[in-house]
């Protein structure tokens, strides 16, 4: 039997994106998978959602929420890790729709001691309400559709829809932190509790991938690339409030220039905080 991965995917408010990345992981050939919804302080409509999905999902689907308290991604996406029960997790934004053989191709790459890095193609605003508002698949679209999509300017590019075998040229990007995004990224668990999981000091848009990026890499955990591999469609959507960035990047500046491993404030904080919860009950 094949180990489970775990999916988790991380929302805002945006239940039609949502629905639309919940179905294409309906779709997937690799079936020995779940998916934590990690939601960053969603009205009940997503909470809503993801308990009607769960009914015909045919996996374990769960959903992770705290208060809205501003953007937390980094705090939502350790809460949903210490849910999971797969030894393997893939982190998947929750406006990024997945092919077939998304959970597949992260399982072909997986390596101890190494995390992937995926890459994405974006589409359009008009494509995007399109696709939302007629619930297309673009998921399973034929070349000729999306050659037709990118004359049309309804996508950035097609490359990132490409398979290729790169074989060691997946390595080449190894000790480089830049360009990783937590759209599309996949990390053993063991590796997240090396590095005590994201770091929650980070508020606000920005870096917070980044910043686990520059600690896995501390850790001693290389970077696998899965351009060519595993490319996600990235529904539109509108610029984040980005007035915490500049903080951030102070310090994300203070890890990269360092060797710090693990969070400042981790998995293990929230484990402390529950630890003292049950205590106190």
């Amino acid at each position: 039997m094949a180990e489970l991965i775990s999916v988790i995917v991380t929302t805002y408010n945006r239940e039609d994106a949502l629905d639309a990345v919940l179905r294409s992981l309906e779709r997937q050939n690799d079936l020995a998978f779940e998916v934590i919804v990690a939601d960053d302080g969603s009205g009940a409509a997503t909470a809503a959602l993801v308990e009607r999905r769960k009914a015909a999902f045919g996996r374990r689907l769960e959903h992770v929420w705290h208060s809205d308290e501003g953007f937390r991604a980094a705090e939502i996406r350790n809460r949903a890790i210490l849910a999971a029960r797969g030894m393997y997790l893939i982190f998947l934004d929750g406006d990024c729709i997945v092919r077939p053989d998304f959970v597949a191709a992260h399982r072909r790459l997986a390596e101890p001691n190494w995390f992937v890095t995926g890459n994405r193609v974006l589409l359009s605003r008009d494509l995007t309400a399109k696709v939302l508002r007629e619930n297309l698949a673009p998921e399973v679209w034929s070349g000729v559709r999306w050659l037709s999509e990118r004359f049309h300017g309804g996508v950035n590019r097609l490359s990132g829809l490409l398979n290729l075998q790169l074989g060691p040229l997946r390595r080449l990007r190894q000790g480089i932190w830049e360009g990783a995004r937590s759209c599309n990224l996949a990390i053993w668990r063991s590796d997240l509790d090396r590095v005590d999981g994201f770091d929650a000091d980070y508020s606000g848009w920005g870096k917070e991938d980044s910043d686990i990026i520059a600690r896995l890499l501390h850790a001693g955990v290389r970077r696998k690339d899965g351009m060519f591999a595993m490319g996600v469609i990235h529904l539109w959507h509108p610029e984040a409030d980005r007035s915490r960035l500049i903080e951030n990047e102070r310090k994300l500046a203070e890890v990269t220039e360092g060797d710090r491993v693990r969070a400042r404030r981790g998995l293990s904080s929230l484990q402390s905080i529950a630890a003292g919860t049950r205590g106190a009950s």
